[in-house]
C-alpha cells in the first residue's frame, strides 16, 4: 500500500498547495472562482472530449456496469436518507446529506488522478460513473428540493433539470466526443494537439482549485460531517463493490476496480454549489467536503491497494 500511497501523494500535495494559497489569501476567493471556471469550462471539458472521442460507444455504455454502480449508490443514498429522516430532518436536508454520501469528486479529482494512477484505459469507466452521477443524481436532488418546497414536481422543475444537463460542459463534452467517435474519423492533428495541451491543464488546475476552495470551508458539526464521510469513503465503495463483484458481476475486472475506486473518492464540490444555491445546509456540506477530502488521502490509497493487490 505504501507504493500506492506515494503515487497519490503528489495529487494531494497539489490540493494542499492550493489550500495553503487560499488560507494565506495569496489566492483570493475570486481568483479561485475564476480558476475553477477555467478548469470546468475549458481544461476539463477538453480532456473529457478527447477521451470520449477516442472511445467507442460500446466502451463507454456498459449497462451491467451502470446497473452495478446504481445499485450500490442508491443503497447508500437510501441509508443516508433514512438516517436523516430518523433525525427529523426536512426532505430537502435529507436529500442534501444523501448527495454528500454518494457523489464523489470524479470530475476534478478522480479522472485526472486515475488516468495517471491506473492508466488511460480507466477513462471509459470513469466517464460512465461521471455521466451517471450528473444525469441521475444531480437531477434527483433538484427534483427533491424543489418538489418538497412546492409540494409537487412541476413542469418548471423538470425544465430546470433538463436545462441544467444541457448546459453542463462535462455532459456536453462527453456527448460531443462520443458523437465524433461514432464517425470513425480521427481528429485533425492540430485540433488533437490543441485539446491535448488544453486538457493537460486540467489535472494541476483542478487539484489546485480543490485545495483553494477548501480554504474557505469550515468544519462545523463534526459529528454529522464524520457520518457523511463514513458513508462516502467506506459505505459507498463497500456497497458498489458488493454490487460489482457479487450481485451484478461486471465482466471486466479492471472496470470494476475503477468503479469501486471512484466510489471511494471524497464528497464533490458541486454538492456545495447546489446546497448554497438552494440555501439547504451549505455549512454541513462544507464540513463534509473538508473532512472527507482530508481523510481520503489515506482511504483512497487503501481501497486501490486492496483492489490491485498492493496491500
Amino acid at each position: 500500500m505504501l507504493a500506492i500511497f506515494l503515487k497519490t501523494v503528489p495529487f494531494f500535495a497539489l490540493i494542499a498547495l492550493g489550500y495553503a494559497a487560499g488560507r494565506t489569501k495569496f489566492f483570493t476567493s475570486e481568483a479561485t472562482a475564476y480558476l475553477t471556471k477555467f478548469v470546468f469550462w475549458f481544461a476539463l471539458s477538453a480532456m473529457l472530449f478527447n477521451f470520449a472521442a477516442n472511445l467507442t460507444l460500446a466502451e463507454i455504455l456498459d449497462w451491467r456496469f451502470i446497473t452495478a454502480y446504481l445499485w450500490g449508490t442508491v443503497t447508500v443514498y437510501l441509508i443516508a436518507t433514512v438516517v436523516g429522516i430518523l433525525r427529523r430532518l426536512p426532505i430537502a436536508e435529507s436529500a442534501v446529506e444523501a448527495q454528500c454520501a454518494v457523489i464523489g469528486n470524479v470530475g476534478f479529482l478522480g479522472i485526472p488522478m486515475f488516468v495517471l494512477l491506473l492508466g488511460p484505459e480507466s477513462a471509459g469507466p470513469m466517464l460512465m460513473v461521471l455521466a451517471t452521477d450528473l444525469i441521475i443524481f444531480s437531477s434527483l436532488i433538484v427534483i427533491l428540493i424543489t418538489g418538497s418546497r412546492d409540494g409537487r414536481v412541476s413542469v418548471k422543475t423538470l425544465h430546470t433539470v433538463g436545462l441544467g444537463l444541457v448546459k453542463n460542459p462535462m455532459i456536453v463534452s462527453i456527448v460531443l466526443g462520443i458523437a465524433w467517435s461514432s464517425t470513425g474519423r480521427e481528429l485533425w492533428q492540430p485540433v488533437n494537439e490543441f485539446l491535448a495541451i488544453l486538457g493537460a491543464a486540467a489535472t494541476p488546475g483542478a487539484l489546485f482549485a480543490i485545495g483553494a476552495s477548501l480554504a474557505g470551508k469550515t468544519a462545523e458539526r463534526i459529528s454529522v460531517a464524520g457520518w457523511l464521510t463514513f458513508c462516502k469513503l467506506v459505505l459507498h465503495p463497500a456497497a458498489v463493490a458488493l454490487a460489482a463483484l457479487v450481485i451484478f458481476p461486471v465482466a471486466d475486472p479492471f472496470a470494476a476496480t475503477v468503479m469501486i475506486s471512484a466510489a471511494a473518492l471524497p464528497v464533490a464540490g458541486n454538492v456545495y454549489m447546489l446546497a448554497q444555491h438552494y440555501g439547504v445546509a451549505p455549512q454541513r456540506v462544507s464540513a463534509a467536503i473538508l473532512v472527507s477530502t482530508a481523510v481520503s488521502i489515506v482511504t483512497v490509497s487503501v481501497v486501490i491497494g486492496l483492489l490491485t493487490g498492493g496491500i
